[in-house]
């Protein structure tokens, strides 16, 4: 069965109780079921990661290559995490980007994503709905095994 890849990265196993004003209540659990149920419209199911260490997050995108796209959020990695910019560049199915708070609307230092280029697209600012329309995305991105050429 195809699958899609949810990674997350640092301090995002805390959700639920993490700076609540910023990220909200939704806890990673419940994000994830969320991100199964919008995925499973096309017969999909989901690997749900989460690491707060850049090198496990790279070995994740190397050892799931073969899934059909990803969603990601690199939390505080998209600022400077080379490594993890350079194995998303060879990670060819899509994927998206996804911030739960509105990277623009807080420190500057913020400002810079090295991985947001990347991307097939980025979703940010919708707290945990942003995974959802980013798994919608998904759905619409990858192309289906019967569509017409």
């Amino acid at each position: 069965m195809s699958h899609v890849l949810l990674l997350n990265g640092p301090n995002l196993g805390t959700l639920g109780t993490r700076q609540p004003e910023i990220y909200g209540t939704t806890t990673l659990a419940r994000i994830e079921a969320e991100v199964a149920h919008e995925i499973s419209v096309r017969g999909w199911k989901l690997v749900a990661e989460q690491r707060n260490g850049e090198g496990e997050l790279i070995d994740l995108l190397q050892q799931h290559g073969d899934a059909v796209g990803a969603l990601v959020n690199p939390g505080a990695l998209m600022i400077a995490g080379w490594g993890l910019r350079d194995a998303l560049a060879d990670f060819a199915p899509p994927w998206i980007e996804v911030h739960l708070s509105n990277v623009w609307a807080r420190e500057s230092f913020r400002h810079m994503s090295v991985t947001a280029p990347l991307a097939a697209g980025v979703v940010m600012g919708m707290g945990a709905l942003g995974y959802r329309v980013a798994a919608q995305a998904l759905t619409r991105l990858v192309p289906s095994a019967d569509a017409p050429d």
